[in-house]
Formats: C-alpha cells, sequence, structure tokens
C-alpha cells in the first residue's frame, strides 16, 4: 500500500489551509493561552471554547478538529472543502435545531517535525471522561505523553530503511521522515494504517509505505537500519480488547517477542528502539528478566527503568484510560484485573524503555537500570555514546584499562563536601551537568585521575604518579582501581581516548 488512499490534491489544499491558519503547535499554544491550555490537560473544554469563539479561522478550525465542538456550516464552507472532506471521512453535516453543522469525525492535530515544518496527527477523536462512551475495539489513538517520550529516544540519522511497528496514528513514522530515505509502517488495526497514511499526507511526507499485520509479519524477510516501535504492551487478562493498547499474548511477552525477533529484522549495526511494560514478580527479578530478553541476541542494549506501579495504580491507569471510571462495568473490570495479577504472582509492573544496537558480537552486552530522576532530552543524540560505554568497560581488562588513554568526559564537574576548615572532604562526587546527569561517589585517587587525565597519557603511568604524590604503594592503587574507573567508564563519566 502507497502512503495513503487519502486523495493527494485534497491532502495539499488541507495542509495549505492549516498552514495559512497557522494551526501549528506553536499558533495553538498562542490563540488558546496558558489558562485555557491548562483546562484541557484537566480534561475541561469551557476555557477554550471560550478563547476560540467566534468566525475566525484559527477559531474555527480549534473548535472542529480539537475540540469536537460542532461549528456553523455556513462558516466552516468560507475555509474548508466540506464535500470533499465528508467523502473521505473526516467531517459530517448534521441537521440541528439552530440549524446545519458541520463535526468533526477525527481529531487532527498540529505536531512538529524534527526539521522544524509543521505536522499533522489524525486519529480518533479522544473519549473524555464523564461522555458515557468508551473507545471502540479499533480505536486509534493520538499522539501523547509515550509517544513523545519515544520519539526523543530515537538515534539520529541518517539510515536507508526505518520501519515503524505499530504504528496507530503514524507519529513515529512522521519523526522518521527526516532520519530515513526509506520508512514502512505497520499496524494490525487497518483503521490504524488508513488515519496514519493521512497524518503522512496532511504532513508532506511521501513515499512512505504502509502495511497491515501483526508485529514483523509484515516485514518478514526484511532488514533495516532503524526500527521504532509503541507496541500494545499493557499487562492485561482480557488480550486485544484495544488493539492500540493490548496484544492477544499474556503478560510481557509481546515486549520479550520484539526483542527477540527485532534481531533478525537489523542491519548489522542498525538500532531498535521500543517502549514496554514488564512484570515484577516475588520470584523474577526485574533486571535479569529483561535483561534475559537481549542476552544471546548479538545485540548490545540498554534498558531504562522509568516509572513502577503497583497493580492497584496500574488498573486505575489503564480503566482511567478508557474512561471506564463511574461506568457499570469498573468495579467487576477492577476486581478481576487484580486477581489475574494476584494468580500470576505480579506484584509490580514497570514502565521504561528498550535500545538495541545490532553488534553481531559475542561480547555484546546489555545495561540494565533504573533512572527516575530528569534527564536532558532529547535522549537520542547521545543515547549511542551510553551503550558504546558500557560496551567499552565490557571489554577492557585491567592490563588494557591500565594502557588506556582516558579522558574526562565533556559536562562533568566535581563536587566536595566537608565541614569548613577540615584537610579532607567527607565525600567527592562527580556530576554530569548534562547527558543522563548521573551522580557518583568517588574516591581520593579517582578525584586525582579526574583532575589530569585529558587523553594524552595512559592511565597507569597517572595512577603512578597519583601514588607518589598520595604516599600510597602504586601496585595497590593500581590493582584496586581499574574496577571502579571500569565502572566510572560504563557510566559515562570517563570516555578511553584510544
Amino acid at each position: 500500500m502507497s502512503e495513503t488512499d487519502f486523495p493527494r490534491g485534497l491532502a495539499e489544499r488541507l495542509r495549505g489551509i492549516l498552514i495559512d491558519a497557522d494551526y501549528t503547535v506553536s499558533g495553538v499554544r498562542d490563540r488558546l493561552g496558558d489558562a485555557a491550555a491548562r483546562a484541557l490537560a484537566r480534561e475541561e473544554l469551557v476555557p477554550a471554547l471560550r478563547a476560540t469563539g467566534g468566525d475566525e479561522r484559527l477559531g474555527l478550525l480549534l473548535r472542529l478538529w480539537w475540540l469536537r465542538s460542532p461549528i456553523p456550516e455556513r462558516s466552516a464552507r468560507t475555509i474548508l472543502p466540506i464535500e470533499e472532506l465528508a467523502e473521505n471521512g473526516l467531517v459530517t453535516v448534521d441537521e440541528g435545531p439552530d440549524g446545519r453543522t458541520v463535526r468533526a469525525l477525527v481529531h487532527l492535530g498540529p505536531w512538529e517535525l524534527e526539521d522544524g515544518r509543521p505536522g499533522f496527527v489524525v486519529s480518533d477523536p479522544k473519549v473524555r471522561p464523564g461522555s458515557g462512551t468508551v473507545p471502540g475495539p479499533d480505536h486509534v489513538v493520538g499522539a501523547g505523553g509515550a509517544s513523545s517520550t519515544l520519539s526523543q529516544l530515537i538515534v539520529n540519522g541518517p539510515a536507508d530503511r526505518a520501519l515503524d511497528l505499530g504504528t496507530g496514528c503514524g507519529v513515529q513514522a512522521l519523526h522518521l521522515a527526516s532520519r530515513a530515505r526509506e520508512i514502512v509502517a505497520t499496524d494490525l488495526n487497518p483503521r490504524a494504517v488508513r488515519l496514519a497514511g493521512i497524518s503522512l499526507a496532511l504532513s508532506g511526507v511521501t513515499g512512505a509505505e504502509l502495511r497491515q499485520g501483526s508485529l514483523f509479519e509484515p516485514v518478514k524477510g526484511e532488514r533495516f537500519d532503524l526500527i521504532v516501535s509503541n507496541p500494545p504492551f499493557v499487562i492485561t487478562p482480557e488480550a486485544s480488547r484495544y488493539t492500540y493498547r493490548e496484544s492477544d499474548l499474556p503478560g510481557d511477552t509481546v515486549c520479550a517477542e520484539l526483542v527477540r525477533q527485532a534481531p533478525a529484522h537489523l542491519t548489522e549495526g542498525g538500532w531498535c528502539q521500543i517502549l514496554a511494560n514488564w512484570v515484577h514478580s516475588d520470584g523474577d527479578d526485574w533486571e535479569d528478566r529483561v535483561g534475559g530478553w537481549v542476552t544471546g541476541t548479538g545485540c548490545s542494549g540498554w534498558v531504562v527503568q522509568r516509572d513502577v506501579q503497583d497493580p492497584a495504580e496500574y488498573v486505575e491507569l489503564w480503566l482511567r484510560d478508557s474512561c471506564e471510571h463511574g461506568t457499570p462495568e469498573y468495579t467487576r473490570r477492577y476486581d478481576a484485573w487484580l486477581d489475574y495479577f494476584e494468580r500470576e504472582g505480579i506484584k509490580g509492573i514497570g514502565f521504561g524503555w528498550i535500545s538495541l544496537r545490532n553488534d553481531v558480537a559475542q561480547d555484546a552486552t546489555v545495561r540494565v537500570e533504573e533512572l527516575k530522576h530528569e534527564i536532558e532530552r532529547p535522549v537520542g543524540p547521545y543515547l549511542p555514546e551510553v551503550v558504546d560505554g558500557a560496551m567499552t568497560a565490557l571489554r577492557l581488562t585491567d592490563a588494557a584499562l591500565l594502557s588506556a588513554h582516558v579522558a574526562l568526559a565533556p559536562g562533568v564537574v566535581e563536587e566536595r563536601v566537608g565541614r569548613p576548615g577540615a584537610p579532607d572532604p567527607e565525600k567527592i562526587v562527580l556530576r554530569q551537568r548534562d547527558g543522563l546527569r548521573r551522580v557518583a561517589r568517588i574516591g581520593t585517587v579517582e578525584a586525582a585521575l579526574a583532575s589530569v587525565c585529558d587523553g594524552t597519557m595512559p592511565v597507569g603511568p597517572l595512577l603512578d604518579a597519583i601514588s607518589e604524590l598520595m604516599g600510597e604503594d602504586s601496585a595497590m592503587i593500581r590493582e584496586r582501581t581499574p574496577d571502579a574507573l571500569r565502572t566510572l567508564i560504563s557510566e559515562g563519566f570517563f570516555r578511553v581516548a584510544r
């Protein structure tokens, strides 16, 4: 299938209308104002409706596409090709007590592409709390927090071929457009494939190929330089109730399968980056569980846990997501979900990301960690350095490390804490001012090394000089320092120059 069956001419005209009216991320932000935007975040529409009243173009477009409020037909016809939009399933014309109105059948929101050009994302209208409705089984969810998280993880290009697996409304395919020469986007849901095609067409992205099917089935035998996926990772007792968030595989199996199958679809050096949920249980350490998915794939990996929820929090989150709070089914589903977690021994659910690089190496390594503090975004530009650091640290023997030329990484500063006037500090730490913003407590030897290593001399002679200044045995320092330095290299505080 080509990028869309949506008429190209209509897409170009509608794109022009939206841009001319400043229906862009910045234009919408300015038009709504802070108070209305904050109210929308609380699912309150009244301030936004007040801010967009009248027949001004941007206000009409906002009420129609964003707020899903019918607008008078006579006003709509002054700015939009209503018949063509209705023929293609984007709007409908209704008879009402106050005359004919135009109502949107989809949510059309502005998005910003990587190169700063305006883009647009088309999805099903958001089901709002208190509306008395829940999403349909083939509901196509719009771009949200998870979409933003994944987009900021994607490594920089260029790539020859890129795959957006489980494209949904197509938002990740839009982010791939500036990174890859060729894009393939897939989804199990045929409606998602169609709406993603419209998103691409309205955003001026051409040449993308959309395919319908589950997981890697639509790209069997093909390889890509970059694979991204925001998969249906929700862990639920009711498989595939909503295709946008749930698969027909039990527990966290869908994420495990993506990780296990990805290497067969990656070129050498290619990347796969996915968002994931994973199980915490009494009998299974989560680091070993998720790390085990990557081990043996030939890929270096970086697994990051950003949040953990207890079963009740998790159930409440996803029942809110489907607007089931206050419905007759709410208590029954809540109880059944908790029963399922209890039967399976699930004590918590982790959320985070998994990045794989196909190193085709026997000694490929996976770093598994929890990061709950704020980090620099986007992560993609420096993400390869994180994996390189872990890989380098793994490969360095003590002898190789003592012969290596090591430099303090850019943006690392030293902090000392102690009583005023005391001869020695109580604590010395290295702090990253950018990137992952890690903090590491170090000893006096590592602090001395950090103050002098710039990549011009090997580590061993530097340690000899430091031991002489400190009046300590050089052999002992050479013996105990490599382990600490290897950890600091793995965490990005030092880099091996050569």
